[in-house]
């Protein structure tokens, strides 16, 4: 399934997570890219971490983050 990725690169744990509530809570299913590979690296920010949606629900999620003043690209 080809996936989008949201402006979402550089947030730390909490507002990923913030995200990916508001997301779910319009049905839209989330991915959280290099998590785990950026906690091997300290967190330090080296490796962001990225928040990706399937392609079909790219302009509703973007859309989405929009209404919640969240920028997304």
């Amino acid at each position: 399934m080809p996936v989008d990725r949201l402006d979402a690169s550089e947030c730390e744990a909490v507002r990923l997570s913030f995200l990916q509530s508001l997301l779910k809570d319009s049905g839209i299913e989330s991915l959280v890219l290099d998590h785990h590979t950026s906690l091997v690296e300290g967190s330090i920010g080296a490796i962001p971490r990225r928040l990706m949606v399937a392609e079909r629900d790219y302009r509703r999620a973007c859309s989405v983050l929009a209404a919640a003043g969240e920028a997304a690209q």
